[in-house]
């Protein structure tokens, strides 16, 4: 593939396909983990990871499995990945896995990784599809850890509570207290808080996307092709 192919593989995954704000796949967990920036980008590289991986793994099987079983296939393969990650955060992330708890296994089922398997790697090959899968999952990342923030900030007057999960005791002073004394905002890190800090973050982005579409127009209009 080309440079600019690249280029359209990872800005349609940072930003214009983006599947926490444009394709709004994979809510429940992007929802329930994000009330805090550390759980959310947790989640968001473990599932990038094994998008990543599984991306990759289908689109060197995709000439070799019959199409009517390629379903099964594909959640068989992102099912041992997902494992594989499952154990290695249980065995060197303990405490941050007992936070994560059931949302780790169910990256299997999350339609964002299963989506981009049969959408993409199914149809490319391997180089390309890996960079799709993971330029995917890190722009969920990048969603889950601004709305993260907002609701730990605004629901705790922190950023970064409990980094010494995923990093060890030695790590917890990397946490910042931006409001001391702060008595926190209950609506921020619970559901309905999550709800309304991504339809925010969706409200944003259309905004920007639109500002970008106007400032284009005048400049295609005054362009000497323009018919």
């Amino acid at each position: 593939m080309s440079q600019a192919e690249h280029r359209e593989i990872i800005d349609n995954g940072l930003w214009k396909q983006n599947p926490g704000v444009v394709q709004l796949l994979g809510l429940c967990p992007l929802l329930a983990v994000s009330g805090s920036m550390v759980n959310g980008v947790s989640l968001g590289l473990a599932t990038a990871l094994v998008m990543a991986c599984a991306s990759g793994a289908v689109a060197l099987v995709r000439n070799i499995v019959p199409n009517e079983i390629r379903i099964p296939v594909f959640i068989l393969i992102i099912s041992v990945l997902v494992t594989v990650v499952q154990l290695l955060m249980n065995a060197f992330m303990y405490p941050l896995y007992l936070v994560l708890g059931i949302f780790i296994p169910l990256i299997v089922v999350n339609c964002i990784v299963l989506g981009r398997a049969e959408a993409f790697a199914s149809k490319n090959p391997w180089g390309p599809s890996m960079l799709d899968g993971f330029m995917m999952g890190l722009g969920l990342t990048a969603v889950l850890a601004v709305l993260g923030g907002m609701r730990e900030l605004i629901g705790k007057g922190t950023l970064l509570s409990g980094i010494d999960l995923a990093f060890g005791p030695q790590a917890k002073a990397l946490a910042i207290t931006v409001i001391p004394e702060y008595k926190g905002f209950l609506l921020a890190i619970l559901p309905p808080g999550a709800f309304i800090g991504l339809g925010l973050l969706i409200a944003f982005k259309n905004y920007l996307d639109l500002r970008a579409q106007k400032r284009r127009q005048p400049a295609v209009a005054a362009s000497p092709t323009a018919v």
